[in-house]
């Protein structure tokens, strides 16, 4: 028996290929273990979804790792849904994970960034708020994480400061600043190895700011982080 026939003998049915997302000057390919997004991270945007920013401290929710859309690649508009918003965020990609990691030790695990999109079913997750439901079904839905390429830590450094924003045909919808995020990137680190052990591949998106609004089939979306990337989705 050769060495693939001994590899596909063990599993009952062939398994899925690793995630992965393409790194910028790179043939290699970066592997993803979870992915991890913080809410309401920008004051603005926890008003408009009806919260008081000063009063919460962070939480997270996943979405599964097959969930990532690819650059150059549609963001195919859900089923069972008629309100899907666009939420752009920075991602921050690890290389190195850990519990408890202490807050000066937290971007030693960051490979690098990239500019995603937590795509939501409005509707539903407002219906899973109103019973006290998880979110998944309006979190993470197939295709609900778009995600430009990986840039390197060595390249774009540990961005602090810097326009984010997102249009829609041309119109921008979200408009912030980097430095207006509630949790900084070491603090989010830091804070989700006490919940979870992170590990390399895993991945956070950041938050959105305000702005967040629905898309249709047609719409095009485009993405951007200051000293990161600008990435664009239509929405097939």
């Amino acid at each position: 028996m050769n060495d693939m026939s001994s590899i596909n003998a063990a599993y009952v049915f062939k398994p899925a290929a690793v995630p992965t997302l393409p790194v910028v000057d790179s043939q290699a390919l970066f592997p993803v273990h979870r992915i991890y997004c913080v809410g309401r991270n920008f004051a603005d945007h926890a008003i408009e979804m009806g919260h008081d920013p000063d009063k919460e401290p962070p939480f997270f929710f996943q979405k599964n790792p097959d969930t990532l859309v690819l650059p150059g690649t549609d963001f195919p508009y859900p089923a069972e849904t008629n309100d899907v918003h666009h939420e752009v965020e920075l991602v921050v990609a690890l290389k190195s994970g850990g519990d408890n990691i202490p807050l000066d030790k937290a971007l030693d695990c960051v490979y690098g960034y990239a500019v995603g999109l937590d795509m939501t079913r409005r509707d539903l997750q407002g219906e899973a708020k109103k019973l006290g439901r998880p979110w998944e079904t309006g979190k993470a839905f197939e295709s609900s994480a778009p995600c430009g390429p990986v840039h390197p830590v060595e390249k774009v450094g540990h961005p602090t400061d810097g326009s984010i924003w997102l249009k829609v045909n041309g119109e921008t919808r979200q408009e912030g600043d980097l430095n207006q995020m509630i949790w900084k990137v070491p603090e989010m680190i830091s804070y989700l190895s006490r919940l979870f052990t992170l590990q390399p591949g895993d991945l956070i998106y950041a938050g959105t700011p305000a702005g967040v609004g629905a898309i249709v089939k047609g719409d095009v979306m485009v993405a951007h982080v200051d000293g990161v990337d600008e990435v664009a989705f239509k929405v097939g």
